[in-house]
């Protein structure tokens, strides 16, 4: 019945660029918008030839997946029904209240909220809510809410257009009533000064890039905030935080692997920032303080896998740069320091040790440290430091493929823990019925690839099984082995759900991800390929059966995997997939190609880059030759990964490709890189992927002339 309906043809039109003597021809790039800019703030100004290219392409895919209607609402109503609906989080202590968020029954957004800290179980007092404010819009994100110190006020951010310019508001918390004072494209989100009367917001500027630092006096127009820092290098990024103790408001600048932090005192809000110490290329470092001391992660001096060192706060701020810095945690190799925060009298640690991650927590007094420890063999953690400087109680939440998330609360001092939430599965989950590993792949050179895998008790391991191989790859990003409830859709329906810790990931330290970046990429194309190999060697499943999925930089990693060895794979689901890369790193309008540069090189000043990136970039190397079933879905608003990107993609592959398997594209029309914002719809996008993958993907599509 859908296979009446003709897939989709972009008309080609002739479009050249020439770099460093190569002529490159980009056939459908008139699918990028000139006003792409425009676009990211009103999706109706779209060109008109485009939009109906995009929508055909949508109309297509709803009828290849027609079929599957069924199945995609059983699925939804299967994962949703893992969720419970009225959840909500730990309150977390700030001096007279505890804050939270929590979610009702058939919301989409969350509410917060905060509680009086002698009454745990008192009186909920809501402070935004975040279903109120999405009511009649067809897409809505809150990006944060920060209240201040003195409990008075807060700011909170939202994008109602899935582009990442977030709005701020400030809400007077006594009246409940937001300030008229509105502030548009900013990154989200803000930092207070001590005293409550000033919020430091990053701007956004045209290009999508956080170049602009100003202190907002509320109350005043927006028009007279005061603009603290700028950032004029297109290559850096830039951000606002403050430290755990409160006391300095942090001016972040950074790109992949250089970056320079200003302090500013929180209690003097006005005052100049002052340098800590000079961006130099290779060099990364952040701050926290304690006392007279600044205490400082840093890879400076060859630390790969990251130090601590600390210096006297009056003379780093006296005289900046590194000629102070003394160890306080020398380097060592294999054991990459992840994070820190200082606390009145413990500093704690996240490090990621022998692929996995650990806390490990110092006394200041003494240097004396122990370790939290776990005992699955793959697992994972994540730590949250609180609001609060003076205390001795950290929280911490831990979990593995089988086993729920478990938030716990650790007194620093006693070394006890109290498990305060464990994730509730309505529908019920027996985490016995299910077997998580950790196996090893040698990759072509000998490297050593993690792969984590899950699968139900009784699935038989004789090669037979259905796989879905999720892998990313890139950023120093590393996937955790944590619990997905959304997953056990297609393990109780027999699959093996596998992930690729593969290198670009900092799965196994600094030098992972350095050797699958840049000059290394190829190394997170192959260690991918040997990942789906190993799993067919040790009879997990066999070729003709593994799905591959990959969102984002994943799924650049699926358009390169899929040239590269498209008999390992019966279909490929690309999300937001990064596939034109050489052309988006060649265009320096964009939002993000200067800050990339480093993480995949500037093929712009460098014809070795262009070289390299021109011979895996997916779109540039698609062939006359057969693919695997491929899923491609993008959103219209996306400054990370651009619409164009998985359409001019999908466009190539149906001109090229000679194979009858099924390509679809999906266009988000009202959402950007995270797809549909409401916690229940994005549901229903997980349901739509699955439901490709346990069906269509066998399905023959009209994509052959």
């Amino acid at each position: 019945m859908s296979l009446l309906i003709d897939a989709p043809r972009a008309e080609k039109k002739d479009h050249t660029t020439l770099h460093h003597g190569f002529e490159k021809s980009d056939p459908y790039h008139w699918l990028r918008a000139d006003n792409w800019q425009e676009v990211m703030h009103d999706p109706s100004v779209l060109d008109a030839d485009i939009r109906s290219y995009l929508e055909a392409e949508n109309a297509y895919t709803t009828a290849q997946m027609a079929d599957t209607e069924d199945l995609q609402k059983v699925l939804f109503e299967e994962m949703k029904g893992r969720i419970k609906q009225d959840d909500s989080s730990v309150p977390a202590p700030d001096g007279p209240f505890a804050y939270a968020l929590k979610y009702v029954e058939g919301g989409q957004h969350p509410v917060f909220y905060r509680v009086p800290r002698t009454e745990p179980d008192g009186q909920q007092e809501i402070l935004l809510d975040g279903d109120k404010e999405a009511e009649g819009k067809a897409y809505f994100k809150l990006a944060s809410a920060t209240h201040s110190d003195d409990h008075k006020w807060l700011g909170w951010a939202y994008d109602d257009k899935g582009s990442e310019y977030f709005t701020l508001k400030f809400r007077d918390l006594t009246t409940g009533k937001d300030q008229e004072e509105v502030i548009s494209n900013t990154s989200g989100g803000c930092v207070w000064s001590a005293d409550g009367r000033y919020a430091f917001y990053v701007e956004m500027d045209a290009n999508h890039r956080p170049s602009k630092l100003y202190r907002h006096e509320l109350g005043t127009p927006p028009s007279t905030a005061t603009l603290v820092y700028e950032e004029k290098d297109a290559g850096f990024f830039m951000s606002v935080g403050r430290t755990q103790s409160g006391r300095f408001i942090l001016i972040d600048i950074h790109d992949h692997e250089t970056s320079e932090v200003w302090l500013i005192p929180a209690s003097d809000p006005t005052a100049q920032p002052t340098l800590i110490a000079a961006r130099e290329t290779g060099i990364e470092y952040s701050v926290e303080d304690h006392d007279d001391l600044l205490y400082i992660l840093t890879n400076a001096g060859e630390a790969e896998d990251f130090k601590l060192v600390t210096v006297p706060l009056a003379k780093q701020l006296a005289t900046p740069g590194r000629d102070q810095w003394a160890d306080l945690v020398p380097h060592v190799p294999g054991c990459l320091i992840l994070s820190f925060c200082t606390y009145k009298n413990h500093l704690v640690r996240l490090e990621r040790f022998e692929g996995l991650p650990r806390l490990v927590v110092r006394q200041l007094a003494d240097g004396a440290e122990h370790i939290i420890a776990f005992e699955e063999e793959a697992y994972s953690l994540g730590f949250s430091a609180g609001y609060e400087f003076d205390t001795t109680t950290i929280r911490f939440t831990y979990s593995s493929m089988t086993t729920p998330a478990r938030v716990y609360d650790y007194d620093l001092e006693s070394r006890d823990r109290r498990l305060r939430k464990e994730q509730e599965v309505p529908s019920g989950h027996t985490p016995s019925a299910y077997v998580t590993r950790r196996l090893q792949a040698t990759a072509p050179d000998g490297a050593q690839v993690p792969v984590t895998v899950l699968y139900k008790r009784d699935t038989p391991l004789d090669g037979t099984a259905p796989c879905l191989l999720y892998g990313y790859g890139s950023y120093g990003i590393s996937i955790p082995a944590s619990f997905n409830s959304n997953a056990l859709s297609l393990v109780d329906r027999g699959y093996i759900y596998a992930i690729a810790h593969i290198r670009g990931g900092k799965d196994k330290g600094f030098g992972w991800y350095k050797n699958g970046r840049r000059e290394f990429k190829k190394n997170t194309f192959t260690d991918f390929i040997a990942a789906s190999e190993h799993l067919v060697e040790q009879n997990f499943t066999s070729h003709d059966r593994i799905v591959a999925q990959g969102g984002s930089a994943g799924g650049m990693l699926m358009g390169a995997v899929a040239n590269m060895a498209p008999d390992h794979f019966k279909g490929i689901i690309a999300e937001v997939p990064f596939v034109d890369v050489l052309a988006t790193m060649l265009d320096e309008t964009l939002p993000l190609t200067p800050p990339e540069w480093p993480e995949w090189g500037n093929p712009v000043a460098d014809p070795n880059a262009y070289r390299y990136i021109a011979s895996y970039s997916p779109i540039d190397n698609v062939e006359a030759k057969d693919y695997p079933a491929i899923f491609a879905l993008g959103g219209l608003t996306d400054p990370r990964v651009t619409y164009w990107e998985p359409a001019k993609w999908v466009a190539t592959l149906r001109e090229k490709k000679t194979d009858g398997n099924l390509l679809m594209l999906r266009t988000n029309m009202d959402a950007g890189h995270g797809g549909a914002s409401g916690r229940f719809d994005r549901l229903k996008e997980v349901a739509l992927v699955y439901a490709f993958a346990l069906g269509p993907v066998d399905k023959v599509g009209s994509q052959i002339s």
